[in-house]
């Protein structure tokens, strides 16, 4: 795997300016080095309509353009119920209200010892 052309903190961070300017709902950042290798921050956000989910995930990925960093991948913008995009060092869940609510994944990262970054 190529070395990413932006650190993961600094982009963590613009991921969490796109969803602030985008009106994400509760927008939530952990970070989750520690628990997988897999990445090293999930952020998660809520959208209010299907069109917002979507609007959200779109930002997010041309931010991380803007940054020089490519997606990994997009999944679920054809539903836009839930989006997900990878940016490799940081994997970001766009939702409805009521998938997120539902599916609760920042407890799963959460539980035991709560690191939120």
């Amino acid at each position: 795997m190529s070395e990413p052309a932006v650190p993961a903190r600094s982009l963590c961070d613009r991921v969490v300016t796109a969803l602030d300017d985008l009106k994400a709902v509760d927008p939530r950042v952990i970070d989750v080095s520690a628990r997988t290798p897999i990445t090293d921050f999930m952020a998660f956000a809520t959208g209010n309509s299907r069109r917002h989910v979507r609007s959200i995930a779109d930002a997010v990925a041309d931010v991380a353009r803007e940054q020089g960093h490519r997606p990994d991948g997009i999944e679920g913008l054809d539903d836009s119920e839930w989006v997900l995009v990878d940016l490799g060092d940081v994997v970001v869940h766009v939702m409805l209200e009521d998938v997120r609510d539902f599916y609760r994944l920042e407890r799963i990262w959460t539980v035991g010892d709560g690191q939120e970054a």
